[in-house]
Parts: structure tokens; sequence; C-alpha cells
């Protein structure tokens, strides 16, 4: 039985994502190639892809000896998803408190700061 879709994906995880967003379909050979020197081992890959596929974020087809993968859910879909996680999880479900939140624990210039305004007006 497959394992439920997580909401949040591991470091190595969003780095083997990041690598099948930039490039589409790839086999672990290309992924292993896409990543910086020596990060990460074949086997390793393999594993944790295999990891990604049960978590529901990637498949892979057979052609010929190799399994290449694609990413079942884009950036956009990761993101939101991990946002509504952290709604439900840590801000009772609250978006008000997430950004009173990042307002008071993040520091943001004054660029930023009207950039928001701009974004909370049109989306109001």
């Amino acid at each position: 039985m497959a394992r439920r879709k997580s909401p949040t994906l591991t470091e190595v995880e969003l780095e083997l994502m990041d690598v099948l967003w930039e490039k589409g379909r790839s086999t672990v050979s290309e992924i292993v190639e896409a990543l910086p020197e020596e990060r990460l081992a074949y086997s390793s890959v393999l594993t944790m892809m295999r990891i990604l596929e049960q978590k529901g974020y990637v498949e892979h087809e057979k052609e010929g000896r190799a399994f290449v993968y694609r990413p079942l859910i884009d950036r956009n879909q990761a993101q939101k998803s991990v946002i509504g996680y952290l709604l439900k999880r840590f801000f009772n479900n609250s978006p008000e408190l997430l950004v009173v939140n990042l307002l008071e624990t993040e520091e943001l210039g004054p660029a930023e700061i009207e950039k928001l305004k701009e974004m909370i007006d049109k989306a109001g």
C-alpha cells in the first residue's frame, strides 16, 4: 500500500525535486549529474526517488533498463501544500496569524512592505 503524500519535503528530497522541476523527466544518473559534485551517491538518489514516489511526489516509467522519473506536482503546488500544513499545524488555520508572525520576526525593507500592501489591496 502506498504511503500518503507528505505535506513537507526533507532538505534532500527538495534538492532532488528541484532537479526534476528544472530538468523535467530524468533518470537517476541524470539527477546525480545535476547535483553538486559528490553530493549523493547513485544508490542514495535511487532510494530517495523511491521514497518520493511512495510519498506521491514523483512517478517513474521504465525506458529500456532505466527508470525515468517525473514530478507529479509542480513547485507551486508543493509551496501551497507546505503553507497549508504550516497554517493548520502552527497558526490555527489563520493566514492572519502567519502574516503577523512573519512581520514580527522578519526584517522587511520599505520596498517589501510597500509590495505587501499593494498585494493586500489587490487581493481585497
